[in-house]
């Protein structure tokens, strides 16, 4: 089956190809195929991403420092095993209605296409937790993250539409600063103001829960 394209802003974008820079996995969109391995994949610390996201996150870094910001990459890429692993821990330890909630499942991930990356501090204060957006590097990517073409992918108030609870050291890259700053900013041809998920902004369905 060919790709469909979602429009927004005029501009048409292949949200389903695993491979896309703009495709949208939620828990109603799995990867296809769920064991999905984006290539080439280039090293951040003891992280790895795409190399296309990985040159832009680096470009974000540099920026970040000349602020006197240090971003640290907390967790790049994983590949379906290594997700599994981790929801299955996040079950067990918290059940599975939590575990849904912060963990994507296997398949499902953003982290397995390699576009996605959580941050933290050198300091490690607040990390992937809510009170992250109040440290240096949180206001920092809130801020500037845009301009280098990734966006807070799971924004404040809205598990509704992506399903997932704020995680505002997630950043997804999405291909360019263009679009990055057109869903940071909520816009839509319709014009409908909040508009900052990538469900929303490609006129998709929300996603809360995983289908049946």
């Amino acid at each position: 089956m060919a790709p469909s394209a979602a429009v927004a802003t005029g501009t048409a974008y292949d949200i389903d190809s695993a491979s896309s820079l703009t495709v949208v996995v939620n828990k109603h969109r799995p990867l296809d195929p769920q064991t999905y391995v984006p290539k080439p994949l280039s090293r951040i610390q003891a992280e790895r991403m795409r190399s296309d996201a990985a040159e832009a996150y680096k470009k974000m870094v540099r920026a970040a420092k000349a602020d006197g910001v240090n971003i640290v990459a907390v967790s790049g890429y994983r590949s379906y095993d290594t997700q599994a692993s981790l929801y299955d821990s996040y079950v067990q330890q918290y059940g599975q209605e939590t575990a849904d909630t912060i963990a994507a499942r296997p398949g499902h991930s953003e982290h397995q296409t390699g576009l996605a990356m959580d941050v933290g501090n050198s300091s490690g204060v607040c990390a992937l937790q809510d009170c992250f957006e109040e440290t240096p590097v949180g206001k920092w990517v809130a801020a500037n993250a845009p301009a280098y073409g990734f966006i807070i992918r799971y924004p404040k108030g809205e598990q509704g539409v992506t399903g997932y609870t704020y995680e505002p050291w997630h950043l997804r890259y999405v291909g360019s600063d263009v679009l990055a700053e057109q869903i940071h900013a909520g816009a839509k041809a319709t014009g409908e103001p909040d508009v900052d998920t990538m469900e929303e902004f490609f006129g998709l369905e929300p996603a809360p829960d995983y289908l049946p």
